[in-house]
């Protein structure tokens, strides 16, 4: 086997490998267009020819077959945590919520959790508010 084929050949595993172990019908079409740059290798042809087969076929493989085939497959639906339930949820300050101090905390469902403004504006404890979304650990949230 010559060193031009042997190339082609671990190109065209090496690309398999990696789309077997990621799965995003992005690495199967590069290692198609290595199997055709192989053929032109083992026929003797330049290795610039060889180059734009491999460029080629995989750049139109990747850009007509994907999109078409990412319909058929199912991608699993994104389960909530337990936290993102909290959006939408109202909560009661009790301890004063200044963005600039860094403080603050609100209590929902018995639960103390770090809070911030959504807005950026201080609010009182006891005050009731609606949290927006979930930043790391701290809820944000704004007032009713």
């Amino acid at each position: 086997m010559s060193g031009i084929l042997l190339f082609w050949l671990i190109v065209v595993i090496v690309l398999v490998v990696i789309e077997l172990a990621t799965i995003q019908l992005v690495a199967i079409w590069p290692a198609i267009g290595g199997v055709f740059a192989m053929l032109a290798a083992s026929f003797g042809q330049s290795l610039l020819i060889q180059f734009l087969l491999f460029v080629g076929i995989s750049a139109v493989l990747l850009f007509f077959t994907r999109p078409f085939l990412k319909r058929f497959i199912k991608t699993p639906p994104r389960t909530s945590t337990n936290a993102d339930r909290l959006i939408g949820r109202e909560a009661v300050v009790c301890e004063r919520i200044d963005n600039l101090a860094e403080t603050g905390a609100v209590v929902v469902s018995g639960v103390t959790w770090m809070a911030r403004s959504g807005t950026g504006a201080p609010i009182p404890a006891g005050e009731k508010v609606r949290i927006e979304r979930i930043e790391g650990v701290k809820l944000i949230v704004s007032v009713e």
